[in-house]
């Protein structure tokens, strides 16, 4: 866990992107001194949780999650996908164990990101734990590392120097991705340089889930022209299949939502707790 100060900063841009994610205007927020995990909840340790708990997921309980298809064997039967986002298809048998269907497991993949864990889920996890998931300012907060109004956790620039920064998808979206950052679906937690307070993987690999519920910022709803129910989740930091194309959302300032028990091959979480002051 990284201890942080909490204090004043400038949440949201007025950069133009996704209206009705409410991503501005730029307000000036103030968090409370907290801790927050370097890295997102692995394998390992959801692996940990559900071995001391008996726990079942969400996933596990509906029988189905969603993965994306470049991950799938060639070979495998064709299954339903979503009608706005084709590439994602509905795969019984998917779940935190099995990421990528009933015949894939976890061998090699200790280390990467838990996905298809619900918001529900990630609270289970976080009670037993002994912390709490992130608050969106807080998280935002974090993920800027102490920088002021950059479009990257790192600065403004994606690639500085050349260097790859982070998890997206790169190629043409949604069939060819050349893995110029090594990798298809998840990297491990601790892959790519961490951000100005040790954050590793702010942008891109996989949705963060956020305490919040979420809504538009009232200065912005004239902007959107869509509304959610109350009971969708804040979740942060864009994920592997996010490209310039289509879904710019591994900007530090970009936020999106899904509902409470949602789960998908690119959703997970990292947690938080509160810092006493001694």
């Amino acid at each position: 866990m990284i201890r942080l100060p909490g204090g004043r900063f400038l949440m949201g841009t007025d950069e133009i992107g996704f209206p009705e994610d409410g991503e501005g205007p730029v307000r000036e927020v103030e968090v409370g001194a907290f801790e927050i995990s370097a890295y997102a909840v692995s394998n390992a340790d959801f692996a940990r949780f559900v071995e001391a708990t008996a726990y079942e997921t969400d996933a596990e309980r509906f029988g189905w999650s969603y993965v994306f298809h470049l991950l799938l064997p060639d070979d495998y039967l064709p299954t339903r996908a979503i009608a706005s986002a084709p590439w994602w298809k509905q795969v019984y048998g998917a779940c935190w164990n099995r990421p990528h269907g009933p015949e894939s497991d976890l061998v090699g993949l200790d280390s990467h990101p838990v996905v298809h864990v619900s918001w529900r889920d990630a609270i289970a996890y976080s009670q037993w734990a002994g912390v709490r998931l992130p608050t969106e300012a807080e998280w935002e907060f974090a993920a800027r590392g102490g920088l002021t109004q950059k479009r990257y956790p790192w600065g403004e620039e994606f690639a500085p120097n050349g260097m790859v920064m982070c998890n997206i998808f790169e190629g043409s979206f949604p069939n060819w991705n050349t893995a110029e950052d090594g990798y298809v679906g998840t990297a491990p937690v601790d892959s790519f340089p961490p951000n100005g307070f040790g954050l590793f993987n702010v942008a891109g690999n996989v949705w963060e889930w956020c305490a919040d519920s979420f809504s538009i910022p009232r200065q912005a709803q004239k902007r959107s022209r869509q509304h959610y129910p109350g009971s969708n989740r804040v979740i942060r930091g864009g994920s592997y299949l996010c490209h310039d194309s289509y879904c710019n959302r591994y900007r530090v300032a970009a936020r999106s939502s899904n509902g409470e028990d949602s789960t998908s091959g690119n959703l997970g979480f990292r947690v938080a707790r509160d810092l006493t002051i001694r």
